[in-house]
């Protein structure tokens, strides 16, 4: 889309773009709700038929890359960030080895000694270390295994109808908490909840009645998935439920995730403190990893839509909260992109 899309965005668009990136409703005609909610802040009358072209005209256009829950794989099953060392003669080689697995969801190239960033999720610890292992042996590169430990603050949600320079500018803090994360994570399921997550997971149909087609699709009781929902979004396994905004289409195409030596008897507070900043989408918790040259136990990520503005606020980030070594780890190309498949995680966790 061009730097001009926000022209052809009115109140009504704004408000689902801005607004309903989470919080959802959870109940039998969503949008019926949301039309009400809508028509008030804007004083447009709106009905839920109206809503819902709006928002299927909005994915088509590309702002949205997709309507329904966002799911949280570190908690359903065992996930780490990893990374290789690829030669530049043999880089894509390696990449589609790594690329050829499906449990690995993610693949960027980042401007770095290690040059290859991909995330491996599966539905338990072993597998998850024999598919590590595995890409080791067929690309004969070292892999860097780095679960996340601890969560700060993660979430790609944040308004884009405006003329930030970096993701959240608008916004004067954000919420956030220390949470463990652990390497063993299985997600519990019941056997009404698996079926869920996997009718789910590439969103939910574009109707009055989502969660009755969804119950519909998985032989389920409608008040059952509404109330399998409100289970998984209080568990953790789902993160949040609206319009999945793609921020790269929006204009935020330039990120850069920053690794800190932060002392350990800090990072909490300092993990917390950081995490809370608006413009800081992304904090967590990784190991230090000392036997392979790799110090840094602070992970941050900033997105904006120039990359000058983002150099500023990571100098800021230095200067003000985390006066501690650090490198910068520019994203500069995507190798792959997808959602975690939940067919493994679920199969797995049986």
């Amino acid at each position: 889309m061009d730097a001009d899309w926000r022209a052809d965005v009115d109140a009504v668009d704004a408000a689902l773009i801005d607004e309903y990136q989470s919080g959802f409703p959870v109940e039998s005609r969503p949008f019926e709700r949301v039309a009400r909610e809508v028509a008030a802040e804007t004083g447009v009358d709106l009905d839920a038929d109206a809503v819902l072209d709006r928002v299927r005209d909005l994915r088509e256009r590309g702002v949205f890359r997709r309507f329904g829950a966002v799911l949280n794989p570190p908690v359903i099953g065992s996930s780490t960030l990893a990374a290789v060392r690829a030669p530049e003669d043999r880089f894509d080689e390696v990449a589609e080895v790594i690329n050829g697995y499906r449990q690995v969801n993610h693949n960027y190239r980042r401007d770095h000694e290690w040059n290859q960033w991909f995330v491996v999720t599966a539905g338990s610890r072993e597998t998850r270390d024999a598919i590590l292992a595995e890409i080791e042996e067929r690309t004969g590169c070292e892999v860097l295994a780095l679960p996340m430990l601890t969560d700060y603050y993660i979430d790609l949600e944040f308004p884009v109808v405006n003329g930030d320079r970096f993701a959240r500018e608008s916004l004067e803090e954000t919420d956030v908490s220390a949470t463990r994360i652990s390497e063993n994570a299985r997600g519990d399921l019941s056997a009404l909840e698996a079926d869920l997550l996997l009718a789910i997971q590439d969103g939910f149909p574009l109707s009055a009645t989502p969660y009755a087609d969804v119950a519909a699709a998985i032989d389920a009781d409608v008040d059952d998935v509404l109330a399998a929902v409100e289970r998984l979004l209080a568990d953790g396994c789902i993160k949040r439920i609206g319009c999945i905004v793609n921020h790269v289409v929006t204009g935020f195409t330039n990120n850069c995730m920053v690794v800190w030596d932060v002392p350990d008897d800090e990072l909490d507070a300092r993990g917390e403190a950081v995490g809370s900043l608006p413009y800081v989408t992304l904090c967590y918790h990784r190991p230090r990893r000392p036997d392979q040259e790799w110090e840094y136990n602070l992970f941050t990520m900033i997105h904006g839509r120039e990359a000058d503005a983002v150099d500023a606020k990571i100098d800021e980030l230095a200067a003000d909260h985390l006066p501690f070594s650090h490198e910068r780890l520019y994203s500069t190309e995507t190798l792959k992109q997808t959602g975690a498949r939940y067919e493994d995680l679920v199969a797995d966790a049986e």
